[in-house]
């Protein structure tokens, strides 16, 4: 069933609501609905809803709330920081997260970052990943929109304050610790947040490094394979899912 994102604070039953824009273009231009088809309204809020076209405009639909859906149940709480790759590699890390339920995304310039951005440059790559996030929420059925921010210079993450209290840096350290054994930790402790830190392809520096441990990060090891940042992303936030969503 086809879903369109509507941003509104709920979805009342019996409500009308009316959909514009790029959604009401896709569902009418693209997928051909008309009235009396049934369609899936979320708000990105984590709400959704069944919905009943009862008409159909040259651009814009006119829906009415037939049945609230339950929320989906609970899951970690994922804040996923990572260098900004060469190529369309952030487009697909960008979904790929969605899809496995990251909430919020960082893009980062580190020492070793191949890409730099203008300020201009930067808020059009993080609109584009913003409407990368939103369809695969579309897709894949989540129904609370994560935040893609600008993409930052890792100092700057270090000083930010609204974080997660477990941060882990993935790191290229003989003392790092294993990833698996910090998450089932804890797990014990019912910790259900976390940041994943995640570098570039040449590695954090070992200043980033001393940086990151001075700011409570801690060295996790993803194993003995070297990965690239997309494969690293979805191995560090695999292992997160399956360690702390709640039971």
């Amino acid at each position: 069933m086809h879903r369109c994102f509507l941003p509104v604070p709920d979805f009342p039953t019996g409500a009308l609501f009316h959909v514009q824009g790029e959604e009401a273009h896709h569902a009418l231009r693209v997928l051909r609905l008309r009235t009396g088809d049934e369609c899936e309204l979320f708000n990105g809020l984590g709400q959704a809803a069944l919905a009943r076209i009862e008409r159909a405009g040259s651009n814009e639909l006119g829906t009415r709330v037939t049945c609230p859906l339950p929320p989906l149940p609970n899951m970690a709480r994922i804040t996923l920081a990572v260098a900004v790759p060469k190529g369309a590699n952030m487009d697909l890390i960008v979904q790929k997260a969605v899809e496995m339920g990251v909430q919020r995304i960082i893009p980062l310039i580190t020492e070793r970052t191949i890409v730099r951005l203008s300020p201009s440059d930067a808020a059009a790559k993080a609109k584009k990943w913003a409407r990368t996030a939103l369809e695969a929420c579309k897709q894949c059925g989540v129904n609370t929109l994560p935040c893609v921010e600008n993409p930052m210079p890792y100092a700057d993450l270090l000083r930010q304050q609204d974080l997660p209290t477990l941060r882990l840096q993935c790191a290229i350290l003989p003392d790092s610790r294993p990833l698996r054994e910090v998450l089932e930790h804890a797990r014990s402790q019912e910790i259900e947040e976390v940041l994943l830190l995640i570098g570039p392809e040449g590695d954090f520096s070992p200043s980033e490094y001393e940086q990151g441990r001075a700011a409570g990060y801690i060295p996790v090891s993803l194993g003995p394979i070297i990965l690239r940042v997309e494969s690293a992303v979805f191995v560090a936030t695999s292992a997160a899912r399956y360690a702390l969503d709640p039971t």
